[in-house]
């Protein structure tokens, strides 16, 4: 992958009811040259457009890919991959570090409202399959649309110097992480 390449990585971070969103846009060379913001709701389910809204006001036609730290910011406030990806035409990957038997059960657990327990879970499981992929010599957990199984792998790893979090979901995460903790 070319040095200049960009990727867009969007992490979260919450403490009340207000998730604090973070995109850092990150060059394969590793170095950040952009960042956006914006929130969620905490338990909600407007991440999707969120994602969407932040990718919109940045409105860089540089951005190659869009990278998500897993599929459920938020409190279970599930992404939709599919839909990011027809709102702004870049490959998306999800992007987990731990193996996990899936969502459904916890978000069965996790509310109390049978319609909205059955959106979550329809959202949920139209998403990609998880694949697992190793990227220096750990193991991460992908779901992509827009881009085949083995390119969405070698991003990931073009994009992760060391250990197993990429640097633009890294980056963003620092970023979310800060907001969270003005809040």
């Amino acid at each position: 992958m070319k040095s200049g390449a960009r990727a867009l990585g969007v992490a979260e971070s919450y403490r009340a009811e207000t998730s604090q969103f973070a995109g850092a846009v990150v060059r394969a060379s590793r170095v950040a040259d952009g960042f956006v913001f914006s929130t969620a709701t905490v338990g909600g389910s407007d991440a999707t457009e969120t994602v969407c809204e932040m990718v919109d006001r940045l409105d860089r036609e540089d951005i190659r890919y869009l990278l998500v730290a897993g599929l459920a910011p938020a409190w279970f406030n599930v992404l939709d991959l599919r839909q990011i990806h027809h709102h702004t035409d870049l490959p998306v990957v999800s992007v987990t570090f731990e193996s996990s038997p899936g969502l459904e059960g916890a978000i069965r657990e996790a509310f109390d409202d049978p319609d909205t327990i059955q959106d979550r879970l329809a959202t949920y499981r139209a998403q990609p399959e998880r694949r697992p992929v190793s990227v220096n010599g750990e193991t991460v957990y992908i779901r992509s649309v827009g881009i085949d199984d083995s390119a969405a792998a070698d991003v990931v790893r073009a994009f992760t110097p060391e250990g197993s979090r990429p640097e633009p979901l890294r980056v963003a995460r620092l970023a979310a992480r800060g907001l969270a903790e003005m809040e």
